[in-house]
């Protein structure tokens, strides 16, 4: 197979995850509003140039991990994470990834490199350090990303993490998704400076700023850092600016943002911009694309019904995976 055709392939597998996160998510906003999924969800609508960007530099059978967010479908899926099983954890069913015990904000799956989102604003920073130590000390080339939002670019644990990768040489890769908003408080009122990624310079880090409605930028930079990562054990920030066309979480009432603002966000769609990109620059065929969204809408659908009509775990099940006492030695 040549390169061009080996790119192209690519171009539409960045089309087809990003696809599959939009239509996973709202499919997730719909149950939700159906009362099917209970407690407290974030969606990642509007940021899926990101994530499939990010995670399509990594190589997950090399052993390459990410740590998540609170709001990590789309990391998620963009490891590969397939959606009936993400669905059905999201519904609390015991053929979920988590046992239907992890939910929208814990969803977590070794296999495919995802070492868990976490509610925790910041808590998979220091995750990832140790994924990379451990890459360390054994003389593995794995790579760990951890994604987390402006919000927790003022956390402590983030300028700690930085300092010991930088001091240990860690092959780690901070990726601050700034969508502009920590929670309902706007970036520029909390960010000194102006940039997330100009602080990582006082660590000696190289940090660099990147268009996140630009999944093939997102790539660029991503795959320059996990290079970097893999031969050098250099940690790298990256600052992708985004945007979440949903509120902070499902049912925010979003007083804190003008209908305006989001607007003029929407027209930045990173999928429909890059579906125009396909077709006016690489040749794509309107039909190819038309077809691949079918695919995805009905593996979402099927999906659907299959988590729906899973079954809920068995009450005997309530503790398995919590460890006592006893697992722990504690006596």
């Amino acid at each position: 197979m040549n390169k061009n055709i080996l790119e192209i392939e690519q171009k539409l597998s960045f089309y087809e995850k990003m696809l599959k996160i939009r239509f996973t998510e709202e499919t997730a906003i719909n149950l939700y509003s159906r009362n099917i999924i209970k407690g407290s969800m974030h969606t990642y609508i509007g940021e899926e140039a990101v994530a499939v960007g990010i995670c399509s530099a990594l190589d997950v059978r090399k052993g390459d991990a990410i740590t998540s967010t609170h709001r990590g479908h789309g990391h998620f899926i963009a490891m590969g994470g397939e959606v009936k099983y993400m669905l059905s954890e999201l519904l609390g069913k015991a053929n979920g990834y988590c046992k239907g015990k992890g939910g929208s904000m814990h969803i977590a799956d070794k296999d495919i490199g995802v070492y868990g989102a976490n509610g925790i604003v910041a808590g998979g920073i220091a995750i990832a350090c140790g994924l990379a130590l451990a890459n360390s000390l054994t003389n593995s080339d794995c790579v760990a990303v951890t994604f987390f939002g402006d919000g927790a670019a003022n956390q402590g644990i983030l300028y700690e993490s930085m300092n010991m990768s930088s001091n240990w040489k860690l092959p780690v890769i901070f990726v601050c998704e700034n969508n502009m908003y920590a929670q309902t408080t706007p970036a520029r009122e909390t960010l000194s400076g102006g940039s997330v990624s100009k602080r990582a310079e006082g660590f000696g880090i190289e940090g660099i700023d990147v268009d996140g409605n630009d999944v093939e930028k997102v790539y660029e930079i991503a795959k320059y850092a996990v290079d970097k990562a893999r031969s050098k054990k250099l940690p790298t920030l990256i600052e992708a600016k985004t945007y979440r066309w949903k509120g902070h979480w499902v049912g925010d009432p979003e007083m804190y943002r003008t209908k305006e603002e989001v607007k003029e966000w929407i027209l930045k769609c990173p999928i429909k911009n890059y579906e125009k990109k396909l077709i006016d620059i690489y040749g794509i065929e309107a039909k190819t694309l038309e077809m691949i969204k079918s695919k995805i809408a009905l593996e979402v659908s099927s999906a659907e019904e299959f988590a729906i009509s899973s079954k809920e775990p068995d009450i005997e099940t309530l503790f398995d995976g919590i460890y006592t006492e006893g697992e722990i030695g504690i006596k």
